[in-house]
């Protein structure tokens, strides 16, 4: 190849990585530096009366949480309903941007239950709840975040920007919302099943693989 075939083969490869890039937009993780996780990390809450291996499992990378709608909840003192979910310890903040992803796996059947949520808030316990009813996943009860999710694996990325109080939701590298935040706290990811307070079905599952933490 003539040295200056090279170098037109060369541009070539820019602009269609530019095209590409504007075409299928960012990733969400650009810019953002991960933030190294140890299995200390994923504290588990599970009904406290079950030993943890009737609600959970991990096996060849992926965490199996689930969760039936009549178990107690994780302790014995405490009158929130069942779950049975992983809270990444270590790693609490209140200001900067931050950022969860995993990728996550919701078989047919499981509804009425959060399958992500940012704990914390200056009012409430949570500034964020990722709820599946019927397959569609909610902000809580109310907005329709993305549909069609049962039965197939789904990258969800979910940033929160403390100083400007916003969260963005993507899934599959597709920005689906953006929401206000609930106000300032101790902030921290969980992820898992939470039945919801109404609506719940009888059984909830949720499997989760590769989760990671960034931040800016």
């Amino acid at each position: 190849m003539s040295k200056s075939c090279h170098y037109s083969f060369l541009l070539l490869l820019v602009i269609c990585s530019m095209k590409c890039h504007q075409i299928f937009g960012a990733d969400p993780t650009d810019g953002f530096a991960e933030v190294a996780l140890a299995e200390d990390n994923f504290v588990l809450q599970k009904p406290y009366n079950e030993p943890l291996g009737t609600r959970y499992s991990y096996k060849d990378g992926v965490r199996s949480f689930w969760v039936y709608n009549h178990d107690k909840p994780f302790k014995s003192s405490s009158g929130t309903r069942p779950r049975t979910e992983v809270r990444i310890k270590g790693h609490d903040y209140s200001s900067g941007i931050w950022q969860f992803e995993g990728y996550a796996y919701v078989p047919k059947g499981t509804s009425g239950v959060t399958i992500m949520q940012i704990h914390g808030a200056s009012e409430g316990a949570t500034t964020l709840q990722l709820r599946i009813y019927n397959g569609d996943m909610k902000y809580y009860k109310f907005n329709v975040v993305a549909t069609d999710l049962y039965d197939k694996w789904f990258r969800l990325n979910v940033i929160h920007d403390v100083g400007k109080g916003k969260i963005t939701v993507f899934i599959d590298g597709e920005q689906k919302f953006v929401v206000n935040d609930q106000g300032p706290g101790d902030l921290y990811f969980k992820c898992g099943v939470y039945a919801a307070p109404a609506g719940s079905s009888n059984y909830m599952d949720s499997r989760w693989r590769d989760i990671k933490l960034y931040k800016k």
